[in-house]
């Protein structure tokens, strides 16, 4: 599939849940090609941007929003997949930070979710009200204060290693239906994770971002 957006720098993708222009400009700062899952469009608009295009089934773009994009709007009436996973398929970045996915309907957000693993792209960082949340690439190394929250939501079975969490994990199988890792901690500065196979989700704080955006663009992915 050719990819409708196809850059060397990162990409901002503005979903139709919660935003705010905090946000968006923390995302635009340190990915600068905006871009909109279907309504998303709307929200920038009442900020006062326009996306460089709009990727979507278009059920939720404003049709007077939609005539004036022109060409930028590209129709994918797919069913069978949300505008987020149309999105990722269309979109060839460095890295991508998605804002938008979390705060209206927890559906929406939980699919958002699913769609990191269902990818498996490691170098795309969901901002969300509280965290960030990212598909484990097989390797990180993060600098992280000491007490610093590191929540590992598995999405299918996975094992893998650490260094620096106060809980460590090898020895583990995490699953969604038996062990899962929230809640656990750093214990030193420098934490490193370590992954078998595609499936884990991190959640840190949103101070994070930046480095977790870096860290991410240079490391392994799964692809």
């Amino acid at each position: 599939m050719k990819s409708t957006v196809d850059t060397l720098n990162g990409v901002t993708l503005v979903g139709g849940g919660r935003l705010s222009k905090p946000d968006l400009d923390q995302a635009l700062s340190l990915a600068p090609v905006l871009v909109a899952a279907d309504g998303g469009a709307n929200g920038l608009c009442a900020f006062g941007r326009e996306p460089e295009h709009v990727i979507g089934d278009l059920d939720s773009l404003n049709p007077e929003l939609r005539v004036r994009l022109g060409t930028r709007v590209v129709h994918v009436p797919d069913q069978d997949s949300t505008d987020f996973d149309k999105c990722l398929s269309r979109i060839s970045a460095p890295f991508i930070i998605g804002l938008g996915f979390d705060g209206a309907r927890l559906d929406h957000t939980l699919a958002a979710m699913t769609s990191l693993v269902w990818h498996g792209r490691a170098r795309v960082v969901l901002l969300c009200a509280e965290d960030i949340c990212f598909l484990a690439p097989p390797r990180i190394r993060l600098e992280l204060e000491s007490g610093a929250r590191v929540s590992l939501f598995p999405m299918t079975e996975v094992t893998g290693r650490s260094v620096g969490l106060h809980w460590p994990i090898e020895g583990l199988v995490f699953s969604p239906a038996a062990t899962i890792g929230t809640s656990n901690r750093a214990d030193q500065a420098l934490v490193e994770l370590e992954f078998d196979n595609p499936g884990m989700l991190v959640l840190l704080e949103r101070t994070h971002l930046e480095q977790v955006v870096m860290c991410l663009r240079e490391g392994p992915d799964w692809q």
